[in-house]
This record gives C-alpha cells, structure tokens and sequence, in this order.
C-alpha cells in the first residue's frame, strides 16, 4: 500500500475462525455418511463448543443415538460470504472435524482439528488459540454495516480508491467494499476478467460502531489529503 499505510494488521486465524463462527447463518454437517444442512441453527459458547438445534427427526439426531459411547465423529462447515454482491463471495470456508454428543435437547459439538481457507491460503487452526479467541466485534454487524456503505455511500467508496496504489487500480471496472474488520477495511477491485483486494488498514482497532464511524472518516480524510492522481480507476 505504500508509505501512508505500512501498518497492515489482520485478524489472526483463530480469530477469523470465531468470526466466521460467529456471523455464519447456515452449516453443513457431515457425519457417518449422513450430510445434512442447517439454517439458523447453532450457537457457539464462549469456549467455541457449537451447540445445533436439529429437528427430532433428523438423521444426524440418529446418528449420535446409535454412535459408540454416545459420541458420533463429524465434520462441520461454514462458508463466509461477502455481504455485498461482487465476484467470488465466498471469502473463507471454515472446517470443523471433531465429534458430538446429545446434550439436553441439543447436540453439542467439539472440535479435535479446526482448518480455514481463505484467499491467502489454508491454515490450521491451533485448538487453544481457537478456545481462547473472540469474535471480532463488528462481526454480527458487518453485513449490515458493508450493504449501508455500498449502497447508500458509493461516493465515499470511490474517494477511498485514492489510497489505493494505482497500479492497482489499472483496469479497474468496479470498486466495492468488500470486509471490514477492527483493524481495517478490505477493498474489491474488479476488472474485465479478474479482480484483486485492497486492505486499508485504521490507524487504530476499532471495537464498536461508532469507533469505526471516526477509522472511515479518519481514512476519508486521508483520502481527501492524498493529491497523487490515480492511473485510472473504477467507470
């Protein structure tokens, strides 16, 4: 990015992994042959234990009545899709391999190995790490908060291109907002036949709505400041 954003912080993977958990609303579940999808069924606790509410009927409820000792092993998937439409949305996959048991009128599952994939790559998630990680604080909000930036400031989009290198911008068709997170926003540049990302990190995290308020504006301004005119940009 440059001089004027050298600091590029990102979400550790167990954070991400949280994040993913933490804003997902639908999961695939594999157990014992059995695949079955879910929507707006589980929850997550503090220690990253998922809990699915799955109807009676269900098979993978009879997969974990007739498992040995009361423990049926599973896999557990999660897709991160980007909120605003741009190409390839899907921005991380999230796989959970461990195994679950009935707990009350739920099913409780443990994770034994945690693997994410995004665009940089997969990666294995450490199990501590994972327990001891949150959720990043704009997490739930973040759909609602990409959708209101796309579709009610386009303009603001546009003017934060000019902290974008402009090499990166050659070519570009369309800029949309693509992720944000505490420690920055990300940037989808599409062109004709491909696309790249843009992270543009704040200068400081961001834990609530109204932090992340003052880190856009504080990048505007920036924007507003930078007097290198761009190669060419988004039509």
């Amino acid at each position: 990015m440059g001089d004027r954003h050298t600091w590029t912080a990102a979400p550790a993977a167990a954070d991400r992994a949280r994040s993913v958990l933490a804003a997902a609303w639908s999961c695939a579940v594999t157990a014992d042959g059995v695949r079955e999808e879910f929507v707006g069924a589980h929850t997550v606790t503090e220690d990253g234990r998922v809990l699915l509410d799955v109807p009676e009927d269900s098979a993978l409820r009879a997969v974990s009545l007739c498992a040995p000792r009361g423990e049926a092993s599973a896999v557990l998937e999660f897709a991160d899709v980007a909120p605003v439409p741009v190409r390839h949305r899907i921005r991380a996959r999230l796989w959970l391999a461990g195994s679950f048991a009935p707990e009350e009128d739920r099913l409780a599952f443990r994770a034994t190995r945690i693997a994410l994939r995004r665009p940089s790559g997969m990666a294995v998630v450490d199990l501590d790490d994972f327990a001891a990680a949150a959720p990043d604080p704009l997490a739930t909000a973040e759909a609602r908060l990409l959708t209101h930036l796309a579709d009610v400031h386009p303009d603001a989009v546009e003017r934060l291109t000019r902290l974008v290198e402009p090499d990166s911008l050659h070519g570009a068709v369309r800029v949309r907002p693509l992720a944000v997170d505490r420690h920055g926003l990300t940037l989808r540049i599409e062109r004709a036949r491909a696309h790249g990302d843009v992270r543009l990190p704040f200068h400081t995290p961001a834990d609530d709505i109204a932090q992340l308020t003052e880190r856009i504006h504080v990048l505007l301004a920036q924007a507003a400041a930078t007097a290198c005119p761009r190669a060419s940009g988004p039509s």
